[in-house]
């Protein structure tokens, strides 16, 4: 083997960076991404750029000035249903609650992440977990993977809004649009509790989407992700996933 093929061989096996911050349970990869963007994190003293890949056994990895020992904890991932005024975030200044406040003291000594989010006022299904693997997999829109959500609108969903919010808008400068709107009754015209299906995530976006047209949220709440639903999981518990659970999160 020359020893340029050599070289790219042994590069391969190398996780890339955001992967490396990922498996110590810093955060998910693409919190990692960006935290790289924001020239967060060196390598051996230089800044790192997004892609570069590391030696875990060789490498020194600072995020923030701080070293990221490469080791990994026992897999955990658990289902919270938070409440509303807990913030998805391990640290946050700013907030009065954490999400990670729910947990046992035997839980919050794993370092867990948020695998997607719920704003303050809404409430609902979080996935925690360590696995930067499934972190990925669950946030990123090439995935597909579907959630579902309880909403109630302060007054009756209009027909013509109806079929703009499945069309799509322009709003704040992003494209965004609902998957499916539902309604118990059968037809969600008319409806003001209704059911919407996302199989995209961005940042408040049902808010955002109902806001556009001038209708106030009056409850949001996840109800399932993927084939996973939240269950009779009691608002502010959580519970632990079995493989056979987590396995449900995704499309077949």
């Amino acid at each position: 083997m020359s020893a340029t093929k050599k070289k790219n061989s042994e590069n391969s096996t190398k996780p890339k960076l955001q992967k490396f911050l990922a498996d110590c349970g810093v955060c998910s990869r693409r919190k990692g991404e960006e935290m790289i963007g924001n020239a967060e994190v060196t390598i051996n003293g230089e800044i790192a750029s997004l892609g570069v890949r590391v030696d875990p056994n060789k490498d020194i990895v600072k995020l923030n000035g701080k070293r990221i020992q490469a080791f990994r904890q026992e897999t955990l991932t658990l289902l919270v249903n938070k409440p509303k005024g807990f913030t998805c975030s391990n640290s946050d200044e700013h907030a009065d609650r954490l999400i990670f406040e729910l947990l046992e003291a035997k839980h919050r000594k794993y370092r867990l992440f948020c695998a997607g989010r719920l704003d303050l006022e809404s409430q609902g299904m979080v996935i925690l977990t360590n696995d930067g693997n499934l972190a990925h997999r669950l946030t990123h829109p090439s995935q597909g993977v579907r959630k579902k959500y309880q909403v109630e609108i302060n007054q009756p969903l209009e027909q013509e809004h109806f079929y703009k919010l499945l069309e799509g808008i322009e709003e704040g400068g992003e494209f965004i649009r609902l998957d499916e709107i539902r309604a118990k009754s059968g037809n969600p015209i008319g409806s003001s509790k209704l059911e919407i299906i996302l199989g995209h995530g961005k940042k408040r976006e049902i808010r955002r989407a109902f806001g556009f047209f001038r209708y106030r949220i009056r409850k949001l709440r996840r109800i399932a992700i993927g084939g996973l639903s939240l269950g009779k999981t009691p608002l502010g518990h959580y519970r632990e996933l079995e493989n056979k659970e987590i396995d449900l999160l995704f499309p077949k």
